[in-house]
């Protein structure tokens, strides 16, 4: 059952449904995102919220199927807004887009619950990042170095191996807590994924929420803002906590089905603009806060590869940074597959010393020049001699490559990785 805030209305408002039509209709006084309950004739009870009005008519949608639904069924305001459960009571455990359990472990019973609606912290009242977060993967803890509290994107297609990355960071990373939500995935990948990616280990430090592509658009959002407001309950009790979003191209798929609902005008690829600020409000929750950090590691699912699609160019703006899966490293079983050529983070500077700098630039140095010249060098039109720069960058990639694939399951110490880019380093001696 739907947890809501507060339960002391002497009255509440009823009305009568007239419509369902996508969206429900019924002449009801009631604010936007208000609680309501429909009475079936079955005697089940529906939780719906209101999402619009018109005039003196509320438009609202169903958490879950309408069926069952027909003209004159009474809804009730239910006078307050949903809650979310929250507190440590939810390790280990996976709840769906309201929080209720689907891990057949019995109910969830956490001893507080928080508002959904959180104020974004303002800019001057945000503490600096400074404090790197180690991920056990080489290539980002090395080249694309994430602080606590940064919001860096995983761009990728579809079968490039996100989901085994996520659950690689999730099990290795130096973080309290991590939130995960799992929104617009396919039903049969959720069990694989907390069994097989995450793994017991990483579950016993996990929240997992989770709706399905085949639920309703209203319940994809609210488990986004479901998650969102678990790890900054966690964040207000002082923990590291790593929030992982798969993915933020699903959320505005659903908040695309919503606002075209409501009539809004669509913009590039149909994408109303409630979407972008939908996306703004939720990514900008995250962040360093007074006591603690939620760092955030949020996909972004390319269509067709296209990296300047509206919901990756939306991102990339608001993000600090993103990461770049490359199908080619994929299909040649590279993994990660992570491009680091083509992946950057923007606090990298405020987070490593001088020194990490310096070994990352010249590694990188190696990768470009080698990349200038692959074409060539694969095709044998590359004349040893011709370049003592492109030389010397054929002879390390070998072990530049070593050390940019990792198995699954390997864990990189941040000492560890530093040493090793630290050796690849002092091997190339061009600046």
């Amino acid at each position: 059952m739907t947890r809501l805030a507060g339960d002391s209305a002497a009255f509440r408002n009823v009305g009568t449904l007239r419509s369902a039509r996508g969206l429900l209709r019924a002449s009801l006084p009631a604010s936007v995102g208000e609680a309501c309950r429909l009475r079936l004739p079955s005697g089940e009870d529906l939780t719906a919220e209101v999402v619009g009005f018109d005039d003196r008519e509320s438009q609202l949608m169903c958490f879950d199927s309408q069926t069952g639904l027909r003209p004159g069924l009474e809804i009730m305001a239910m006078g307050r807004r949903r809650s979310v459960p929250v507190g440590r009571q939810l390790l280990g455990r996976v709840i769906d887009g309201v929080g209720r359990p689907v891990d057949g472990k019995g109910p969830v019973r956490c001893l507080a619950s928080r508002s959904e609606e959180a104020t974004v912290p303002a800019a001057m009242e945000r503490v600096r990042i400074s404090q790197p977060l180690t991920t056990g993967q080489r290539v980002i803890d090395g080249l694309i170095s994430i602080g606590r509290g940064q919001r860096i994107g995983l761009f990728a297609g579809s079968g490039v191996g996100k989901s085994t990355l996520m659950g690689e960071i999730a099990k290795g990373a130096n973080a309290d807590v991590n939130v995960i939500c799992l929104v617009g995935e396919r039903g049969r990948e959720v069990r694989p994924f907390i069994e097989d990616c995450l793994g017991v280990e990483g579950m016993k430090r996990s929240v997992v929420v989770v709706a399905t592509s085949d639920q309703t658009p209203l319940i994809r959002i609210k488990a986004v803002l479901t998650a969102v407001t678990i790890a900054e309950s966690f964040r207000d009790e002082g923990k590291d906590v790593l929030f992982f979003l798969d993915s933020v191209t699903r959320l505005a798929m659903a908040q695309r089905e919503l606002g075209l609902l409501l009539d809004e005008p669509p913009g590039s690829r149909g994408y109303p603009p409630s979407v972008l600020s939908l996306m703004a409000n939720v990514l900008e929750r995250l962040g360093a806060g007074s006591t603690g950090t939620i760092t955030g590691l949020i996909t972004v699912l390319v269509e067709g590869d296209d990296m300047d699609e509206p919901i990756a160019d939306a991102a990339r703006s608001i993000l600090d940074g993103h990461i770049v899966l490359s199908r080619k490293l994929a299909t040649a079983g590279h993994f990660p597959a992570v491009d680091a050529l083509e992946s950057i983070s923007r606090l990298f500077r405020d987070i490593t010393g001088n020194e990490h700098q310096t070994y990352a630039g010249k590694v990188r140095n190696i990768m470009a020049t080698y990349r200038e010249m692959e074409d060539l060098i694969q095709i044998g039109a590359y004349q040893k001699g011709t370049s003592p720069k492109v030389d010397r960058a054929i002879q390390l990639m070998p072990a530049v490559k070593m050390y940019l694939q990792q198995q699954v399951g390997e864990q990189t110490s941040w000492q560890d990785t530093e040493q090793q880019l630290k050796s690849l380093a002092e091997a190339w001696p061009f600046d």
